[in-house]
């Protein structure tokens, strides 16, 4: 073959490679052009401060103060988690360079797990990255072909990624629904297992599950209840240990699942607690726990001070509520529409996803920082500001808040 027969030969592939690259590339920019079109492009602000009710925002001047975090406790920057931090990277590094079961374990993980298994009174506990993980992890490993797994309909999306990869039988009931539930779990009596699986708190509307209900039908048909509490471990229920407790039906509750990343600390990672058995069995089979790196001992660390502060007292868990209906109450009475019950989590619904997306960008000329949500994140049509209250909010925080509220909803028509 000539040189150039050669060349020719080379640059044949080389061009389709080219082609289909321009291809790929043009249905992606299409397909962005459609996102921005339809007013639901969720830019990225940039935060060049520490997480807390105060923050710095590249772009705007002076302190802003955060509405939209998960930091419900505001121990994300408490001086004692950060120094828990920063004892645990001198003395144990940056991290393991490994999966927990080859040489990623260390006394700390087994410390943190055991001190969550008594804060939520369950007989044992398994980290994860993420608790996107843990529901990731779960259902495969617990759930055959022969089970039935009875999820809610507006469950997080972890959730339902993780019951796809199961083999059981899948069946979805109507949001919070029991009658509807009732129905599936007589057309679930086969099974050999049945396993209801909730959030605790569904994160988009602030409404808590009906667990007492749930318990009910899942003894009398004989199946398992399973909750993902990642909006409500660390400050719902007397001692802050989240929905079931809430409710009063920790001891009926088998299987639950949450996240250092909110309430905790807000660094990362996530873990199931519940029976031992089951426990032991994710440590062998759950895929995110097997090929994922061990929790970094930094992250370790910080939410481990942060349960322990929890284990010692409930002062922090009980000054949420009275900050809650404060905004709740003076946002209603200004003539907005705050959906869900008595949660930190206050979607003040709008329905346009433009006008949310508008209102968020002049509160934060106001001083405060809260994001527009809008489709896929929730239904069409349903698009609100989702405000959060921390317990590191001052009622100066909150009235201001309220305040721009009221501004920029006069300006726009929301209220009048």
């Amino acid at each position: 073959m000539s040189l150039g027969k050669a060349a020719r030969s080379l640059l044949t592939p080389a061009r389709g490679v080219l082609r289909s690259s321009a291809a790929a590339r043009a249905v992606l920019e299409t397909e962005l052009d459609s996102i921005r079109a339809a007013g639901t492009w969720k830019a990225e602000r940039i935060i060049t401060s520490k997480q807390g009710p105060q923050i710095s925002v590249d772009g705007s001047h002076g302190s802003i103060l955060n509405f939209c975090a998960n930091n419900y406790l505001g121990l994300s920057s408490h001086p004692e988690v950060v120094q828990a931090g920063i004892d645990a990277l001198k003395l144990y590094g940056a991290g393991l360079s490994s999966v927990r079961f080859i040489c990623g374990t260390q006394d700390l993980h087994k410390n943190l797990e055991q001190k969550l298994a008594e804060f939520h009174e369950r007989e044992d506990c398994i980290l994860y990255a993420s608790c996107f993980d843990a529901n990731a992890g779960l259902f495969e490993v617990l759930l055959g072909p022969e089970d039935a797994v009875l999820s809610d309909e507006l469950n997080h999306a972890s959730i339902i990624d993780g019951i796809r990869l199961c083999k059981a039988k899948r069946m979805r009931y109507k949001h919070m629904d029991l009658s509807d539930l009732e129905k599936q779990l007589k057309e679930a009596q086969s099974s050999r297992m049945r396993l209801v699986v909730t959030d605790g708190v569904f994160s988009m509307d602030g409404d808590v599950a009906p667990l007492q209900g749930i318990c009910d039908l899942a003894e009398q048909y004989g199946a398992m209840v399973f909750i993902d509490e990642c909006h409500a471990t660390g400050f719902l229920g007397p001692r802050g240990r989240g929905t079931d407790e809430l409710l009063g039906v920790m001891n009926r509750v088998q299987i639950v699942n949450s996240t250092l990343g909110k309430a905790l600390g807000g660094a990362a990672g996530g873990y199931t607690v519940g029976p031992k058995p089951l426990i032991d069995l994710l440590r062998q089979r759950s895929r995110p726990y097997l090929f994922s790196n061990s929790l970094p001992p930094p992250v370790v660390g910080c939410a481990t001070r942060a349960v322990e502060l929890l284990l010692a007292s409930n002062e922090i868990a009980q000054s949420m509520t009275n900050k809650t209906m404060r905004f709740r109450n003076k946002m209603t009475q200004a003539g907005f529409t705050i959906s869900g019950s008595a949660h930190p989590i206050c979607p003040v619904m709008l329905g346009d996803a433009r006008l949310a997306s508008l209102m968020a960008d002049e509160m934060l000329k106001l001083g405060i920082y809260v994001i527009g949500f809008s489709y896929p994140v929730v239904p069409k049509g349903k698009a609100r500001i989702r405000v959060q209250i921390s317990a590191a909010h001052t009622d100066e925080d909150i009235d201001r808040c309220v305040d721009a509220f009221i501004q920029t909803g006069r300006k726009h028509g929301v209220v009048s």
